[in-house]
C-alpha cells in the first residue's frame, strides 16, 4: 500500500568525504551511490530505495557534506538541512575521530525535529574509534558510537548485519509497521459503503490513493467494500443488505452524503480517516473549531503535500477558499504551498493552517510539516475535517473516532 515516498526515510549526514555514499553502498550490498576520494562528490540530496531486513523497503537520502564551502556549497548545505524534517531516522557519519561543532550541529538539528538517530564512526580500517571520541559522542548524544568500515569489509571490527541491527533498533516501529485504517471500527463480514464521486479531479481510469487504501484495508479486515457514486447512494440504500456498518465519503460531497446516509450509520470522510491514520489528529481536533473565529484580513495557509494537475475546481486552491470565505463571511487571504517546499514568510503571519490528507508522504513528514505551526500555537486542521466543519457536519465526521456526543462541539 505504500508508494515510494510513503516508505520510511533515512537521512545520511556528515562532512564531505566521510564515506556517506560508501556506507549506503555497504547497506545496499551494491553500488547505488557514486563514491570518489574527491570531497563533495554528492551535491544535492539523492533518494535511493533499498531493503533493510526486519524493516522492509526504505528510502535512504544521501546528502551533501554539511561542511561544504563557497556560495554553491552553502546552497548545497541548505538543501541538506531541509532533509531533517522529512526523515524517520538520521545516521550521523563521523570519520577520523572528529566529533566537533559540525557534528554537534547535525545532532542539534535532529533533536530540534525530534528525529531519532544513530552515530556511526566510518573508515574504521584506517583510523579505529578512540575512547575519547566515543566518550564525547556519548556525553553529547547519550548514544554509543558504532565503529564501522564501509570500504574494507574484511578489516571492519563489526559487520554490516550489526549495523543493520543498530538501525533497526533505532527506527520507530510507527515508521514501518502499517496499522489499519478502519480495522478497529468494523468486524468480519461487515459492509462498508464508500462514496466516491467521479468528477474533473478524479484521475483518469482509476481511484485516488486514499480510496484504494480504504478498499484494501476493508478487505484485509475480512469485511465487504461497496463503492458507489454520490448520485446512486439514495437508491442503493433502499435495497442494500446488510445495512452498512460504516460509510466513508469523499469530503467534497460530504453534505450530500450526510443527507443520504441515515443518522444511525456512522459516516466519516476519507480525509478524516487519513487524519487519524497518519496526521496530527489531536491537534486537528483542537484546531478545527478555530475556523469559526476567523476575522477580516486573516491569512490562511493551505498545504498540499504533492504536486498535481490543478483543475478549475481544485479542492485546495479553489473550493476550500470559496467555502471558507462564505462560511466565515470574512475577507481572508489564502496562500497555497505544494509539495514539501518551504513555507514563505514567518509561520506567525498565518491565522490558520489547512493540511491535505498527505496520502503521498510519510507520517513523520506530515507531522514535521505542521510542527512550526503547532509550536507557534497556530491552529491546524486538514481538508476533510475543515470541510465537515464548514458544512455543519463536523461532529458526525469525527464521532466514529472520538465517541463525541451531538452538541459537544461548538461551531461558533
Amino acid at each position: 500500500m505504500k508508494g515510494r515516498d510513503a516508505k520510511p526515510h533515512l537521512g545520511i549526514f556528515g562532512r564531505r568525504n566521510n564515506g556517506k555514499s560508501s556506507l549506503i553502498n555497504a547497506l545496499a550490498g551494491q553500488e547505488v551511490a557514486i563514491v570518489s576520494e574527491e570531497a563533495g562528490t554528492t551535491t544535492d540530496p539523492v533518494k535511493k530505495t533499498m531493503e533493510i531486513p526486519g524493516i522492509g523497503p526504505v528510502v535512504v537520502i544521501d546528502t551533501a557534506g554539511t561542511d561544504d564551502s563557497g556560495e554553491l556549497g552553502q546552497k548545497r548545505v541548505k538543501k541538506t538541512r531541509e532533509v531533517f524534517r522529512h526523515i524517520d531516522l538520521g545516521i550521523v557519519v563521523l570519520a577520523d575521530n572528529r566529533f566537533e561543532d559540525e557534528e554537534r550541529e547535525i545532532v542539534r538539528q535532529l533533536d530540534q525535529w525530534e528525529v531519532p538517530y544513530v552515530v556511526v564512526h566510518n573508515k574504521a580500517d584506517r583510523d579505529a574509534l578512540r575512547d575519547d571520541t566515543a566518550r564525547q559522542v556519548k556525553e553529547a548524544t547519550g548514544r554509543t558510537c558504532f565503529d564501522f568500515s564501509a570500504l574494507e569489509p574484511g578489516k571492519k571490527p563489526r559487520d554490516k548485519n550489526a549495523l543493520v541491527a543498530v538501525i533497526r533498533d533505532a527506527i520507530p516501529e510507527t515508521a514501518y509497521l502499517t496499522k489499519s485504517l478502519v480495522g478497529d471500527l468494523i468486524r468480519q463480514g461487515d459492509l462498508v459503503l464508500l462514496i466516491t464521486p467521479i468528477d474533473d479531479e478524479a484521475p483518469e481510469g482509476r481511484l485516488i490513493l486514499p480510496q484504494v487504501q480504504a478498499i484494501r484495508d476493508i478487505l484485509d479486515n475480512d469485511a465487504v467494500a461497496v463503492v458507489v457514486k454520490e448520485r446512486e447512494v439514495d437508491a442503493l440504500l433502499k435495497t442494500l443488505r446488510p445495512r452498512p456498518a460504516l460509510a466513508i465519503t469523499d469530503s467534497q460531497v460530504f453534505k450530500k452524503a450526510d443527507a443520504s446516509v441515515p443518522g444511525d450509520i456512522p459516516l466519516t470522510s476519507f480525509s478524516t480517516v487519513l487524519a487519524r491514520y497518519k496526521g496530527d489528529f489531536d491537534n486537528y481536533l483542537k484546531g478545527t473549531p478555530q475556523l469559526g473565529k476567523l476575522k477580516d484580513g486573516d491569512r490562511i495557509l493551505i498545504l498540499e503535500s504533492c504536486t498535481h494537475h490543478v483543475s478549475c475546481d481544485d479542492i485546495g486552491r479553489v473550493k476550500i477558499p470559496r467555502w471558507l470565505s462564505a462560511f466565515s463571511g470574512k475577507q481572508l487571504a489564502f496562500e497555497v504551498v505544494s509539495g514539501l517546499n518551504e513555507i514563505p514568510g514567518r509561520i506567525e503571519e498565518y491565522r490558520m493552517v489547512i493540511q491535505c490528507g498527505g496520502c503521498m508522504i510519510t507520517r513523520k513528514q506530515l507531522i514535521n510539516r505542521l510542527k512550526p505551526a503547532v509550536d507557534a500555537g497556530i491552529p491546524v486542521t486538514n481538508y476533510g475535517m475543515a470541510i465537515a466543519y464548514m458544512h455543519g457536519i463536523y461532529e458526525r465526521a469525527i464521532a466514529p473516532f472520538t465517541k463525541v456526543e451531538p452538541g459537544q462541539v461548538s461551531y461558533l
